[in-house]
This record gives C-alpha cells, structure tokens and sequence, in this order.
C-alpha cells in the first residue's frame, strides 16, 4: 500500500483575535489615524470615547432612563446628536452597564465615557467615522469588530472517557500522597517523570522523548497548598461547562444570584442570572457549550487551572484543591465564543471589566492577535507590532485591561490589582502577539515535554514566561500503513490532558497549543495566591508577576552548544517535510523560564516582594452591617479580639470569635480600634452612607 503521512491537526491551537485591522482614531492629542475599515467590521455600528467635560451632559441625557447602559437615541450634545441625526442614528448606549458598587472607580477610569453608536447599515463607515472624529466633544473612535478563533472547530480530537481513565490508570501504581485522580498519571505537566514513562519518547527519529522535571512542578508544590477558595479565575473563552463533574464543585457562584441564565438581576451588577459567570456573546446568562462548533476550549482550560484533585475522577487542576469541599480555587466563566459566534470588542471590553468588578484577579485568555510576524503566506493576518501601534487600534481594550490590572483585587486583600495572563500565539513567530505582549501583561509560550520550543509557539523578547503546551507535531506517530488518526496511541503523545466536553456531555482529552501553556500559568498564580492568603501576605499586582518571573526553571541551557530539534511546521498537510531549527535562536525568547509552582511557593514563604495584610478601612450603610474576618489580618489568630468605636452614634462594633461585625447607625466617619490577644492593634475608619444618589451609585 501507499505510503501515507498523516499528522494530528489539533482542535486546540490557541485562539487568536481578529485578523481585522481595526483601527482607532484617537483624536485627544490632535493626531488622527488613517481609518481603516475591516471587510467584517459591524455594519452602522463604531465605539466611541466623549471627552471628560461631557460627562454631567452625558449623565442628563441618560436620567430618564431607568438606569445608565439601556439604548437611548439622543447623547444630549448638540453637535454629536446633529452628526448622528445625519448617520440616521436608531441606538446610543453605553458601553458598560452601570453597577453600583463600582460606579465611582468605572468613572475615576473613564470607562463611562464610551458608547456604542448603532445608525443606518448603508452608512458608509469609513465616512462616519471621519465625521465623528472631528467632533471636539469625542476624543476616540474605533470600529467594533468580533475577535475569532483560529482553529476549525470541527478538527480532530483526543477524547478519552472516565472508563477508559479508570482502566488505564489501574496498569500503574499510584504513589503515596498523590492525587487518586486516575488521570493524574498521564499529566506529564505537572510531574514530567522523563521518557519511559508516557509512551512518546524517541520518535520520528528525533531520538529525544519527555525529560525529567519539564512540567510547572505541580506535585511539589501540593505538599504546601492546593488551593483556597477566595482566588477566582476568570476564564474568557468558549462557555466553561459548569456542570462537568471535574469542574463544578470548584465553580465561581456569585452570592447576589441563585439560578445561571435567570432573566433577572438578582445583585444589581447590569447582568442577569450571572450565576457562574455570563455570556457576552449573547448578552445573556445562558453559558452555552453543547453547539455543533463549540469545541470545549474553555472547559479544557478552566481544567487545567482547577479542575478538582482528589475526588477520584477525571483529571487534576493546578489549584484544584485536595478533595475536600470547597478547597480549590475558583472558575469564573465569561464566555466569549459561542458556536460560529464571537463577541465584538465592547463586548471583551465588557467581560474584562466584569471580572474585575465581581472579584476575579486573575485573567484567563487563551487568545490574541495574529502576530505582526505572522506568516501571510501561510494565510495569516499579521496584528499590531507594537504596543504603541495596539494601543492606538484598540483603545477600548486597553483601558479595559488596564481597569483590571489596576482596580481587581483589593487594597487590603491579598493581591491589590489583577494580572491579565494571555497566549503568546500559534503563528511560530518571532514576536508574540498582542494583548499578551503588552507590557502589563503576562504573556506565555510554550514548551514540548522535552523543555524544546513547541514548534507552533510564537517567541521574542516580549514573552514573559513558558508552560507546557504540548507538541504533537514534533512527537506525532507517523503511520506507514495507517488511513484514519490513531487515537488508542496518540492520546499520550506530549499532548495536555484535561476536562473536555463530547457531544454536549462532560469528558476528557487531550488538546495542544499556547492557549494549553496559558491556563498552566493561571493556574500557577491561582495556587501562589492561594498560599499567600492563607499566608496572610499581600501583594501589588506588578511586584507578583515580578515574583512569577524569578519562579522559573531554566530554558536556555537546553538552547545552548549547537543544539537543533526536528519537527514538521506544516503539520496539517499530509506528506509534510521535517525541518532542523537551531534553537539558539530562542534563547532569552521564552521569557525567564518555566514556570514552577514549588518555587513561587517558596518565595512567597519567605515574603519576597509582600506585605503583612492590613485591616481594611469599613464602608456600610446606616442599618445595614459589614462583616470581616479578623483571623485574615492577624496572622491567623483564631479568637481573643476586642474593639472600640471612637463615636458610638455613628457606628457600633463587636467581635465573635473571629469575626468582626460592624453596623452603620448614622451617616458620618468614625475610627475603630481592634486589638489582638498577643496586644497587636489596628485602627481603620469607618464610613456610614446614605443610600444611592440620583444616578444609582454611591
């Protein structure tokens, strides 16, 4: 028989945003950009950015309504409402819904200020655009495209079922004190224990298989901490199945909600029966995962960060806890791609925001831009090369995200700001892509089993750090007298096993790609806020990634002294010819390392870069109480507390154990003094408030 030559074209190459060359307009420095209109660009529809001084008539022209964000027709400035009259505008509305419990910082960022504009799809959008832009009463404009995957949805997957886990980890002797997940054992990411020991070593002639050690360390580090509950992890992809056995019990549930996809606002953030998260796609509560072309992408990768340890089933998470009840960290699901549908870039903006407003610190996104080195050849877009240029095409997105670094997390808690984690990108290019390369973001790239450049992975100096993201093109069988994919063999073949969802029921399988890379480090920072919690460390967002960075395994010794690797680049063309590289070229390219969870853990035991926890300052409004925890900003200490309130009109104070229960009595300021049993003091302010203003915010 002929022979033939087949690879495995992998569902879980990372997602990569649009190919669009949306371009902002930002008008606020006298500049102005060419305006540029992608072929896809939303027809009659652009975001745009008033200017600060509008913001009081901004505010009137929205107090009609029953509350900022429901579409309007009219902004209230004359100039902009005769230029929208002349677009035939139908819709103007804001961009982010109004929350009360954030309004005053989404206002201090300037987030309120932007609106999408809907007008007549005959509209020529290039000319509206240079219309809008002229106006001195808006300082930026941009088109409002949908970011895309990269991948096909319908490829070929690795699906491995819970029987099929069960008989293969009984074959293998667990060993003591590790998770009885039976498919931990075939997690080489977490604990690599080297070729002989996965079933894909020293093939395709390239005589190197998995290597001892290439994997983030995560078997060490359990024997320090698992998890905590109070680090949530959004994860911006395709809908997260709550329901996966694997992945439910360590599901974010918003307190104010009780039912997901309930049709009305149960906590008054803007979005109803957001349970487990939302879907801005559809702009609804619906989490969706069972369409034809969804592809469990996100329930892969909410896996990998928590997927639940020790419960017997399935696969282990980063930080899936220890088989306890609620030990783990949590998953927030804000689903971005739906089926063939993506979101638009207010609709990012928005879930960007959103996690940072109901208590994510950590970013969970397995995509991006094309690369700007991308290959057009190969049919790729290339994206912004620069942050300058990224930041000038899409505004809107970089003060989202900058919202997130700066205002996730909490002052007094244990990380105060977020950190954005994003895939470097899949176009085996020599800069990664943007946002991830931004750089106030983490930006990974991924390792083969083998500690070599996973042959898909963009690279450069931008890259912050590197995880294992598996590499089937370099360990791939090639089959002499095969036809069809070989899935009894393939499924241990330096690819990343995880949660996974098969014709709409939950399952297991193996996916690769930097969007495989991303959730390891997540997960990483999910676990190493986790200890620090229960370590009552606190941390400024910067000063921990700068942490992460030192908590790496060398890379480049394995780049050094002539060293090559062999792989097929063309992986989805039947016949494709192998190719040397020499990896020198990636030195210093893959960030400053692996990943490892057991040395970020031990640098945040010996309070690298943090600081103790100290007592918040306590907001609550008049007959309503506030409740803390005392044993968070003490050092643990379990009971013994005493407190005093300076003015007793305003507010009273008293302790139970550990906790701290404070009532507001009348409106005004007082100070409250706590004070430990080993004489330890601590004093905050205590603020009473009224109820909400006219506009709903406090």
């Amino acid at each position: 028989m002929k022979k033939k030559f087949f690879y495995i074209a992998m569902v879980a190459l990372a997602l990569t945003g649009c190919a669009d060359n949306l371009s902002g307009i930002d008008s606020s420095d006298g500049k102005t950009n060419g305006v540029v209109i992608p072929a896809d660009a939303e027809n009659g529809e652009l975001l745009i950015k008033f200017s600060p001084e509008m913001s009081d008539i901004l505010d009137q022209a929205q107090s009609t309504m029953t509350r900022a964000g429901v579409a309007g027709t009219r902004s209230g400035i004359p100039s902009t409402d005769e230029v929208l009259d002349i677009l035939g505008s139908y819709s103007f509305k804001r961009v982010f819904p109004v929350d009360e419990k954030t309004e005053a910082r989404t206002r201090e960022a300037g987030l309120h200020l932007w609106y999408t504009v809907k007008f007549d799809k005959n509209t020529d959008l290039k000319a509206a655009a240079e219309r809008l832009k002229q106006l001195g009463e808006i300082s930026k404009v941009q088109t409002n495209g949908r970011i895309k995957r990269a991948y096909k949805t319908d490829s070929k997957r690795i699906y491995l079922n819970e029987n099929a886990l069960k008989a293969k980890a009984a074959t293998r002797a667990v060993a003591d004190g590790t998770p009885n997940d039976p498919g931990y054992d075939f997690q080489w990411h977490y604990n690599n224990l080297g070729a002989g020991n996965y079933g894909f070593e020293n093939l395709n002639g390239n005589h190197a298989g998995a290597k001892a050690g290439c994997d983030v360390n995560a078997a060490e580090a359990w024997k320090t901490c698992t998890g905590d509950p109070s680090i949530i992890v959004a994860v911006l992809d395709e809908g997260v199945m709550y329901t996966h056995p694997d992945l439910a019990a360590n599901m974010w549930c918003n307190p104010g909600e009780t039912t997901q996809g309930a049709k009305t606002d149960g906590d008054g953030n803007g979005y109803d029966g957001d349970l487990h998260g939302y879907n801005f796609v559809e702009e609804s509560g619906d989490i969706t995962w069972t369409d034809a072309n969804d592809s469990g992408h996100g329930t892969h990768v909410a896996g990998t960060i928590a997927a639940v340890n020790g419960n017997g089933i399935g696969v282990c998470g980063v930080a899936g806890g220890d088989g306890t009840p609620n030990s783990g960290v949590k998953i927030m699901s804000c689903q971005v791609f739906s089926g063939q549908n993506s979101v638009t870039l207010a609709g990012e903006a928005r879930a960007i925001k959103y996690a940072a407003d109901n208590g994510a610190v950590i970013l969970q996104c397995s995509w991006g831009y094309n690369s700007s080195e991308s290959s057009i050849i190969s049919g790729y877009t290339p994206g912004p090369a620069t942050e300058k240029e990224w930041a000038e095409t899409y505004p809107l997105e970089k003060e989202a995200l900058d919202y997130f670094i700066h205002n996730a997390g909490s002052p007094n808690g244990v990380i105060d700001g977020g950190i954005p984690v994003f895939a470097a990108g899949n176009e085996y290019a020599g800069n990664p892509a943007f946002p991830g390369a931004y750089s106030k973001c983490v930006c990974v790239a991924s390792v083969a089993a083998d500690y070599t450049p996973a042959c898909y992975t963009d690279y450069g100096t931008l890259v912050t750090l590197s995880a294992p993201g598996g590499d089937l093109e370099y360990y791939g069988k090639i089959g002499e007298e095969e036809d069809e994919y070989w899935a009894e063999t393939a499924e241990q073949k330096g690819a990343v096993l995880s949660t996974l969802i098969q014709n709409g029921k939950p399952a297991y399988g193996y996916m690769e790609g930097t969007s495989m890379a991303c959730p390891h480090v997540s997960g990483v920072a999910a676990l190493g806020l986790a200890y620090a919690a229960k370590q009552h460390r606190h941390y400024r967002a910067a000063d921990f990634i700068n942490l992460m960075k030192k908590s790496v395994k060398d890379l480049n010794r394995y780049y050094e002294n002539g060293a090559t690797k062999t792989y097929y680049l063309n992986h989805t063309t039947v016949g494709a010819s192998p190719e040397t590289i020499d990896l020198s070229k990636y030195i210093g390219k893959m960030g400053t390392g692996l990943i490892d969870a057991a040395q970020l853990l031990e640098n945040i035991k010996n309070k690298e870069n943090s600081s103790d926890m100290k007592l918040p300052n306590v907001y609550v409004g008049i007959e309503k109480t506030s409740s803390l925890n005392l044993a968070n900003y003490y050092g643990g200490q379990e009971d013994g507390y005493t407190c005093t309130v300076a003015n007793a009109n305003v507010a009273s104070a008293s302790v139970e154990g550990k906790m701290l229960v404070v009532k507001g009595l009348a409106a005004g300021s007082t100070s409250l003094t706590v004070k430990a049993a080993d004489g330890t003091t601590q004093t905050v302010v205590v603020t009473v408030r009224k109820s909400a203003g006219n506009n709903g915010w406090m």
